[in-house]
């Protein structure tokens, strides 16, 4: 009999590790924008040097939550603070499970009164769609799923569309098209500004380093929109960036975007997961690399493991603070970046074009990752300390770089090894072809890994500022 939820598919799965390494999903993907708009060098390269327009209006879910307990069902969620959480403020949400492990993250914006929205990936829309249906909340909540990944010719339409101006000339292309000054609002404030005639919403962001908008509106304005920026924005160097380059960006800011959704255990997470359908994200999504272990629970992470320790408040209730209270943040993993050692790197290229020698794993460019979530193995002295969890290269700073969560006590300027490749010559993911595994070197460096990120970002965890 055929599944219809996720606990009955773990239930004939007989091993949930076995049943995600082995998913035939494969990669997350960003749909419909264009793969490259001149190539994906230059346009990692214009976030660094001049501007970009990243096109965010596809691969993610927006959750409209409106009604008097909208702002109470995410405080109930979040490890975040609400005591200051106005009208025009955002914030970085991140929901655990009830054992305090991270269920996912993304941004919730307070638009007005009794209404905020959660724009990020399907693991956290679909657990704050859950508690709103079944936790007695007065909310009213639309769920806006992100556009297909392969639309295969069939139109595209979403709610809204989504785009962000970024890099060190993203300000003087904004007032440009604003038509003049324009106040430079804290980072994750919001304000509105105008564009070719038309009033579109603000939130001051900056995922380049330098000081940048990301702006929305009606779909239906979407091309419009665009146009215009790019034409105001040519003269200050303005590119617009693909789906190849785009995600890369995290590389060089330090956000680990798709760590494995901690609801696949525990009796309390049961509901949820009879609720979620068995074609859910959590039902098919995958797991890469070669971390494997036979407990699905190693493979979840704390707040304080992807560098969220500075977020977690106990001024109020929410799903997991009892755990949480009980850890040690001292004795957590944390987030760093790993420098990949490019004697090690050359040899996985090296090996495609040596048909009697070794195999290894391909390493796509900009972004190597091959699954929805993505864990490989790093050790230090024969022991493992690790996983790295998003790998691929900067142009910018011509290294391939890994956003890992290592041992409290791997300090910045050790060298680690990440194992690159899946065991025993890979699973039978779509995306995964027979090879060997490498032993690569890295350098264990800070988050961000770009200096202009590091220092100039808004305060938080990337600057390890709360």
């Amino acid at each position: 009999m055929a599944a219809s939820n996720l606990e009955e598919v773990l239930q004939q799965s007989g091993n949930t590790v076995e049943m995600l390494r082995n998913s035939q999903l494969g990669a997350y993907v960003y749909p419909v924008v264009g793969s490259e708009f001149s190539n994906w060098r230059s346009e990692q390269a214009a976030w660094r040097d001049s501007a970009v327009l990243f096109d965010q209006s596809h691969h993610m879910v927006n959750i409209f939550a409106k009604g008097p307990d909208a702002v109470r069902l995410m405080s109930e969620l979040s490890i975040n603070s609400f005591s200051n959480f106005p009208i025009n403020r955002a914030k970085q949400m991140v929901p655990c499970s009830y054992d305090g492990h991270v269920i996912g993250d993304g941004i919730l914006f307070h638009l007005g009164e009794e209404e905020v929205v959660f724009v990020g990936r399907n693991p956290t829309a679909n657990w704050i769609q859950f508690n709103a249906e079944t936790g007695g909340y007065d909310v009213e909540i639309i769920y806006d799923n992100r556009s297909p990944s392969i639309p295969d010719g069939k139109a595209v339409s979403r709610t809204e569309y989504r785009f962000q101006i970024q890099g060190p000339n993203a300000w003087d292309v904004i007032e440009k098209l604003h038509g003049g000054t324009l106040e430079r609002l804290k980072f994750f404030h919001m304000s509105s500004m105008n564009i070719g005639g038309k009033e579109v919403r603000t939130l001051r962001h900056g995922m380049a380093g330098a000081p940048g908008l990301e702006i929305w509106g009606p779909y239906e304005d979407k091309d419009f929109i665009r146009d215009t920026i790019l034409k105001e924005g040519a003269e200050f160097g303005i590119i617009p960036v693909g789906s190849r380059a785009y995600p890369s960006n995290t590389l060089e800011s330090g956000w680990i975007p798709s760590p494995l959704p901690a609801v696949y255990t525990g009796e309390k997470m049961k509901p949820y997961r009879e609720w979620l359908g068995a074609d859910s994200y959590e039902a098919v999504g995958s797991i890469g690399g070669s971390y494997v272990s036979d407990n699905i629970e190693d493979y979840y992470v704390t707040p304080y493991a992807l560098g969220y320790g500075p977020f977690i408040k106990f001024d109020h209730d929410f799903i997991g603070r009892e755990a949480l209270e009980a850890m040690n943040p001292e004795t957590e993993r944390k987030k760093v970046t790993l420098a990949w050692n490019p004697e090690d790197v050359a040899k996985i290229f090296a090996s495609m074009v040596h048909p009697e020698g070794p195999h290894y794993k391909y390493f796509d460019l900009p972004l190597a990752n091959y699954a929805s979530s993505n864990y490989d193995k790093v050790s230090a002295d024969g022991h493992d300390v690790g996983f790295s969890m998003f790998t691929g290269y900067s142009y910018n700073e011509k290294t391939c770089l890994s956003l890992a969560t290592v041992d409290p006590d791997v300090q910045e300027g050790h060298e680690v090894i990440v194992t690159w490749g899946e065991p025993d010559g890979g699973t039978s993911k779509k995306t995964v072809e027979p090879h060997e595994q490498l032993q690569v070197r890295a350098i264990v460096s800070p988050v961000p890994y770009s200096t202009t990120a590091r220092e100039e970002y808004a305060e938080g965890w990337r600057t390890g500022k709360a």
